[in-house]
């Protein structure tokens, strides 16, 4: 819940300046991943899954404009109510919206309209900030707050389908400029090592008055048997074993539903994986590149995840392994500030790639959706999807916490998605 107990932290240790500062800098954050595109790139949506980078720009503005502003603010008046129907994403208690596989479709507004509307709402949105007084801006911080986090959630989104949509053209465009390029050199392979723990009771979940997302609570206590976990994540050497081996062409791998879509989809290796005369090419962020082998693998499925778990006489950590072992390690990795956008070699949990767990995305027990309509923000969604821990390259860090609970269905790849083995015993 959106409470006033998680309000004390701005009046602790939180300024309003510092505050207002955060606020207007994930904003022109967004604005300079953005950056790079041509109009007609961020009109581009080339799957049911991904979203032009304009409807994200537009998106995370109404998130503010109708939830803070628009509830919150008597004189309001709305840059255009039609952006109603146009960027709302999912919340049904707001009205009719339009779907979105048609998000391709929105020529207008235009990219320059869209940024304007930006403008526009940020300014509001500052000005609620500077103008509130101690009780209002309890109540405002919050709110902000979470719209702050749904805005960098919407930066790795962004990311994430703009490197779909460039994979889909011919010519495979780079969206990087050169100097990016060389920002992460190349690094040396971690040694892998397995590591032991013992389990038993612990606590999982939130209980910080610091952000975190409804999803993430209650703290509840866990059993966990002893247990296995890699202390790297699978490299793509690892995968071009199991490529090599036969592995997309031998059913006992995988789960059922997996191996329909195999056979369906035609799948010979992960997402953005292209097969040439001499070896493996990678499509990413910075333009294609030879495989690297010692780089973790990426944008593999659930299911293509478990078959390799299954080839390897392993599995995949439950979320709460996942938890008590990175709990032991510092938070630290490779994030979107880092600019690489791809991920690399590194022996820890945090940060390079969200890690496929073989736990459903289901509320912990005690779990409380945010109040009224925001409701809609998470809850709706437990169902049918796993969960992914860890983090990833275009994940920003400020966002990252250890209780953080991503989630996707298990066909999906377009996520910077990744995986480590576990097994049972000590």
């Amino acid at each position: 819940m959106l409470t006033q107990e998680k309000t004390q932290r701005a009046k602790e240790s939180l300024s309003k300046t510092a505050f207002e500062s955060h606020f207007l800098s994930v904003r022109k954050l967004t604005e300079t991943l953005c950056g790079p595109l041509s109009d007609e790139d961020s009109m581009l949506s080339v799957t049911k899954d991904t979203s032009p980078p304009k409807w994200h720009l537009a998106h995370t503005s109404w998130f503010f404009e109708h939830f803070i502003l628009f509830c919150h603010s008597k004189d309001f008046a709305r840059f255009d109510s039609r952006f109603d129907y146009l960027f709302n994403s999912y919340y049904n208690g707001v009205g009719k919206h339009l779907l979105k596989s048609k998000r391709n479709l929105i020529s207008q507004p235009s990219q320059k309209q869209v940024l304007q509307y930006r403008d526009y709402v940020t300014e509001k949105i500052y000005e609620m900030i500077e103008n509130a007084d101690e009780r209002e801006f309890n109540t405002l911080y919050p709110l902000i707050e979470l719209g702050i986090h749904h805005e960098q959630q919407h930066q790795e989104l962004l990311l994430m389908d703009i490197k779909r949509n460039f994979f889909a053209h011919p010519f495979h465009p780079t969206f990087l400029a050169p100097l990016l390029k060389s920002a992460h050199p190349q690094t040396s392979p971690s040694h892998r090592k397995q590591l032991s723990f013992r389990g038993g009771l612990t606590e999982i979940g939130s209980e910080s008055t610091e952000f975190h997302y409804d999803n993430e609570g209650a703290r509840h206590s866990v059993w966990i048997e002893p247990f296995h976990l890699a202390s790297n994540l699978v490299t793509q050497g690892d995968f071009l074993e199991f490529i090599e081996s036969g592995g997309y062409h031998n059913s006992s791998h995988w789960l059922s539903d997996g191996w329909d879509l195999v056979q369906k989809y035609k799948w010979e290796a992960p997402l953005y994986w292209n097969k040439t005369d001499s070896g493996y090419e990678i499509t990413t962020l910075r333009g294609v590149e030879p495989l690297n082998e010692s780089d973790p693998v990426s944008h593999v499925s659930y299911y293509e995840a478990q078959a390799y778990a299954h080839f390897k006489d392993s599995r995949l950590p439950t979320e709460f392994e996942w938890e008590y072992a990175a709990s032991f390690e510092r938070m630290e990795g490779g994030f979107l500030e880092d600019g690489s956008f791809h991920p690399k070699p590194f022996p820890g949990f945090h940060g390079g790639l969200w890690e496929w767990t073989q736990s459903a995305y289901l509320p912990y027990p005690g779990y409380k959706p945010f109040d009224g309509i925001l409701s809609e923000y998470n809850a709706k969604f437990m169902c049918n999807q796993f969960v992914m821990r860890g983090g990833s390259c275009v994940t920003p860090r400020v966002h990252y916490r250890l209780s953080y609970r991503n989630f996707y269905y298990p066909h999906m790849r377009w996520q910077f998605s990744g995986f480590r083995l576990a097994k049972d015993g000590l």
